[in-house]
């Protein structure tokens, strides 16, 4: 499915090859190549494929082919009682992360945060993240995502440990999705990854969701990758989320490997996690999926 942006389609033939090799069967929705201005086909479009695959009971799975732009504006439109009725993971990140939240909040819907990631001059996805995504997928494995110490972000590790449902994704769709889509987070492990935002967007963004309140109650902050920013820089986007993030209180883990950097892995969101800012890891057992 393509509920934002338009895909590459040569990199979307490559993925599915990968999932074919799996043994699994792939389809296509009608929209999937489709193009209107920067999004995969009208609006009506993108969730006529969306709902159709939720109504489809031979769908076990749907792949999102790329973020982009888009998702947001179908999130609220999605048919949920279809996909109460027989639940079936969404796969994908940045943008997808609306559709994450707003399935989580209106059906209790488990995702997966993750896909495979071509970089721009990538001809195949690294092993680890197919791997993660696989074992995701198709297996009944713990998972146990490592902080990875050359990520900028692991500058924002504290101390501490914490457990909660880990809800979140990109902090630009978290943002946009606060007030209609965005679930309570009290209780809750906060994922928050970016790519490309200006420093005073994310000051923005922080802003908002602490002031506003969203932030209030949390468990923890498991922060993955912020990708094309300067990190050189005096004041630089670090030294904004460690500003915010302290005024929260709560034990952070930062330098995941979530978002749009190098080798991303995959991770349950709405799954029960276990953040050890010490240990470095954060974990989810299946147990509690």
């Amino acid at each position: 499915m393509s509920p934002a942006s338009s895909p590459d389609k040569d990199r979307v033939l490559r993925s599915a090859e990968i999932l074919e090799g799996w043994g699994l069967n792939v389809d296509f929705g009608e929209h999937a190549f489709c193009k209107w201005a920067y999004l995969a086909g009208t609006d009506g479009e993108r969730l006529a494929d969306l709902n159709a695959a939720f109504r489809d009971p031979d769908v076990r799975a749907i792949f999102t082919t790329r973020g982009g732009k888009g998702s947001y504006r179908i999130a609220d439109q999605v048919d949920f009682a279809a996909a109460r009725r027989d639940p079936k993971l969404v796969i994908g990140f940045s943008d997808i992360t609306a559709l994450h939240l707003s399935l989580l909040k209106n059906c209790n819907q488990i995702g997966i945060h993750g896909a495979f990631s071509f970089g721009p001059k990538e001809e195949s996805v690294s092993p680890y993240t197919s791997e993660s995504l696989r074992r995701a997928l198709m297996t009944t494995e713990d998972i146990v995502i490592d902080a990875r110490p050359e990520e900028p972000t692991s500058g924002l590790t504290t101390s501490g440990a914490a457990k909660g449902r880990l809800i979140g994704g990109n902090l630009d769709l978290v943002a946009t999705s606060a007030g209609w889509a965005l679930p309570d987070l009290r209780g809750a492990i906060l994922l928050l990854e970016a790519v490309n935002l200006y420093r005073g967007q994310v000051d923005r963004q922080m802003t908002m969701l602490r002031k506003a309140g969203h932030l209030d109650g949390l468990a923890g902050v498991a922060i993955g990758q912020f990708t094309d920013f300067e990190f050189d820089r005096p004041y630089s986007v670090i030294d904004i989320l460690r500003e915010h993030l302290a005024e929260l209180g709560v034990p952070v883990l930062g330098g995941l490997p979530l978002g749009h950097g190098d080798s991303p892995a995959s991770v349950f969101i709405g799954a029960v996690a276990e953040l050890d800012a010490r240990a470095g890891t954060l974990a989810i057992g299946r147990n509690d999926t």
